[in-house]
């Protein structure tokens, strides 16, 4: 860097952090202040001994060949992005703005990486929430669709003169149909929590949710004829909820408690609410679980089976968690000495939406 140089500049040329340079018609700068050393790492010499494309980035070079040919023609250079290599081999955004004056090129460079690196990392979290999105109505309406019809084949079919075994058949066929629906759901209820949008609630002022969870059990009670559900209401006051949601979280935990209950002795639900929330509580005698079993009991896909019969994704319990904690509730599990209880719990202030 010739003492000219500074002495024009004088200050601002030593001590600002943008890179300064003086570049001539050969793609040499003749002078470079000390913000590429701090920014690049390179010594004046370093780089005022090379054409400054030595250390641009491959794929920016015909872009940057372009800018340096508009530059020599009389149009300025403003805000052209490219990367340039850093001594220790990683590249940097710079922004340049240069302009020709005299047969020589005045350029100062910004460090944009952080700004540069912000924007793609947004860019990529938007295209990840489209596939996101493309990922959940595949799921709601490609799978769905075909079961739809399905059930309505199934449908047609039982209203046609049949022997009993051709009963059975479509009985079983629509036993099927109604798992299979429950497990696209609880998928659906996966990707929202697992990909970033949760999930989705409407709340209202829980007027209907005795007669909701009331159908939820005799629905449970039509599929499940052999099992024996209690039930137990004591809902004085209404409770902000999403009803569905509420009544999902019940049939959930009582279809658990009728999979893995005794059979001897029923299932045991029992349903509270005061001015201050709600409680639910689901009980039944069978096995004792392990601590090893409770410890991921509310995880995705992480089943330790108490019988080897047991089918199914794993995913009923984890919905469950997650519909406490989108009602900012809670859901706790404990088994002794051969009764297993769930308990649930929120307090009565979410927000209506």
């Amino acid at each position: 860097m010739g003492t000219d140089t500074e002495e024009r500049y004088g200050l601002t040329w030593r001590v600002t952090p943008d890179l300064l340079g003086i570049l001539s018609t050969s793609g040499l700068f003749e002078s470079t202040n000390p913000a590429w050393f701090a920014t690049l790492g390179y010594e004046a010499e370093e780089i005022e001994s090379r054409p400054f494309f030595d250390f641009v980035h491959e794929d920016d070079i015909p872009r940057t060949e372009e800018a340096f040919e508009d530059i020599q023609h009389g149009k300025p250079v403003l805000r052209f992005r490219n990367r340039y290599r850093h001594k220790d081999g990683s590249f940097r955004w710079l922004s340049w703005n240069c302009v020709p004056e005299g047969g020589k090129f005045y350029c100062s460079a910004r460090d944009v990486t952080s700004s540069v690196e912000n924007r793609l990392a947004l860019t990529s979290k938007e295209e990840e929430a489209r596939l996101r999105e493309q990922f959940i109505a595949v799921l709601g309406h490609d799978l769905r669709n075909p079961l739809a019809a399905l059930q309505s084949g199934l449908h047609l079919m039982g209203k046609e003169a049949l022997s009993d075994r051709g009963k059975t058949v479509i009985a079983a066929g629509q036993r099927s149909i109604d798992r299979m629906s429950g497990l696209i759901d609880a998928l659906m209820d996966f990707a929202r929590t697992r990909l970033g949008s949760g999930l989705s609630l409407d709340i209202s002022d829980g007027e209907d949710l005795r007669e909701a969870i009331e159908a939820t059990v005799d629905e449970i009670r039509i599929v499940h004829p052999e099992a024996r559900i209690d039930s137990r209401y004591s809902l004085q006051a209404d409770v902000r909820c999403d009803v569905g949601r509420i009544s999902q979280l019940c049939s959930n935990l009582i279809s658990n408690a009728v999979t893995h209950g005794d059979g001897r002795t029923p299932v045991e639900l029992v349903a509270e609410s005061c001015e201050s929330g709600l409680q639910i509580i689901v009980s039944n005698r069978g096995e004792t679980m392990p601590e090893r079993v409770i410890a991921h009991l509310f995880e995705p896909f992480v089943r330790e089976q108490m019988r080897p019969s047991q089918e199914g994704l794993g995913l009923g319990l984890f919905i469950c968690s997650e519909i406490a904690k989108a009602h900012g509730g809670t859901l706790s599990v404990e088994s002794t000495d051969g009764l297993t209880v769930f308990t649930f719990g929120m307090g009565n202030d979410v927000a209506l939406g």
